[in-house]
């Protein structure tokens, strides 16, 4: 288990990488090297609240001193009395794994690494020895061989969760994603349903070169018949999980490289979340703040300043990326009259592209600014630290892009 440090402001350090190991990775030197996950919250909470006394304001009141955030240290206090058990988002994810292969027979595993290996990190860990070589399945290096087992296995009855060691690998399965998957349920006239889970690790790293940091979100969004949704705590990972497994949709769970070590309190009892449904994380009056996976810790980081600034932003994870929960991303637009998106995807085509695009056509006369969008270089990410930071959004450009949309 990863220990925590406190790094520099806004940075924390991961001393451990036993759960981060990835065979593909040890010719770049990754072993050797420690990572650093640009986070300003080392523990979430299960409600996703972000911990400040506002004084509420009217829509022009959006330079009027509202109280500082409450201290860290109560917070965390209230936290660790909640009931529940504390676990790592990696660790969640394989619970929720493990209820439901314990539940349905028909639920099996298979990717590179997942057997005895435990996964490239670690989400399967131990599932081999419980259920078997049969239900976790260790393949060869052929992405596009197994995702196709796997939906002709989708179809004749099982319900297989495919692993990408990571998301980039995807792209040599994206036929048997798109052709098959996505359309096997409407060009056989509805004779089959294609329930598959695709998972796996992707986004921006700690220096992970730009093969092993895509963020394919923006490749799959287009292709009919894929639902997609993104994890971002423990809490939000564990329950899509089931809920991913438990669709009779194909669904492609996004999973981010820099969160599996997020640690955060869940209940001890049986939870499903929706597929289709955005979380409210901190309700606010002056604009809202759509965002998704790793982005919503830079948000949070930012809002942090921007309280102690007058400001009263609402924040919200989408977390369905396809489809977008229009009602809840609605009514915030109707309160607030501003948006801004933050997002690790690409700027062109990305995610932010398509969400911005719904809120106008939906939205529009409930705008008093054009809806702003803040999304990552669209360049190859690099290797080097300090440009790769400069490639994704950070949270300075966060509080500029608020104060701006407010003056407005």
């Amino acid at each position: 288990m990863a220990t925590f440090l406190q790094g520099f402001p806004g940075q924390t350090a991961l001393s451990s990488l036993e759960t981060l190991n990835s065979r593909r990775l040890q010719l770049g030197g990754f072993f050797k090297r420690s990572l650093v996950i640009s986070a300003g919250v080392l523990v979430v909470r299960s409600d996703g609240s972000f911990s400040a006394c506002v004084n509420k304001t009217s829509r022009s009141g959006a330079g009027k001193l509202i109280a500082h955030a409450a201290k860290a240290d109560a917070s965390a206090t209230a936290a660790s009395s909640k009931p529940g058990h504390e676990l790592l988002l990696f660790e969640a994810l394989r619970e929720g794994l493990e209820e439901e292969m314990d539940r349905d027979p028909r639920v099996c595993v298979m990717g590179e690494d997942v057997g005895h290996y435990g996964g490239s990190y670690k989400v399967t860990k131990d599932l081999a020895n419980k259920y078997g070589d049969l239900r976790v399945l260790d393949t060869p290096i052929a992405e596009n061989s197994f995702t196709g087992m796997a939906i002709g296995s989708a179809m004749t009855g099982l319900r297989p969760i495919v692993e990408g060691m990571n998301m980039g690998f995807l792209l040599l399965a994206f036929n048997q994603i798109s052709n098959n998957c996505g359309m096997l349920h409407y060009t056989s006239g509805g004779q089959f349903t294609i329930p598959v889970v695709i998972r796996g690790p992707g986004g921006v790293g700690r220096q992970l070169g730009a093969e092993h940091s895509q963020r394919l979100e923006s490749y799959f969004q287009s292709v009919p018949g894929l639902q997609m949704v993104a994890c971002s705590t423990p809490y939000n990972a564990k329950g899509l999980m089931k809920a991913a497994i438990r669709s009779e949709n194909p669904v492609i769970l996004f999973e981010h490289v820099l969160l599996y070590n997020l640690k955060e309190r869940i209940p001890d009892e049986e939870y499903v979340l929706s597929l289709e449904e955005a979380e409210m994380v901190r309700p606010g009056e002056h604009c809202t703040i759509l965002t998704y996976s790793r982005m919503r810790y830079h948000v949070m980081q930012a809002a942090k300043t921007l309280v102690n600034k007058g400001y009263d932003p609402e924040i919200i994870d989408i977390r369905s990326l396809k489809p977008f929960d229009l009602y809840t991303i609605g009514n915030s637009v109707k309160k607030t009259h501003r948006v801004l998106i933050v997002e690790e995807c690409m700027r062109t085509g990305g995610i932010g592209a398509s969400l911005r695009a719904a809120i106008m056509e939906n939205f529009w006369d409930y705008l008093d600014a054009p809806v702003m969008c803040l999304s990552s270089q669209d360049v190859p990410t690099p290797y080097a630290g300090t440009l790769e930071d400069w490639t994704v959004v950070q949270p300075p450009q966060i509080v500029t892009a608020v104060e701006q949309l407010c003056s407005v």
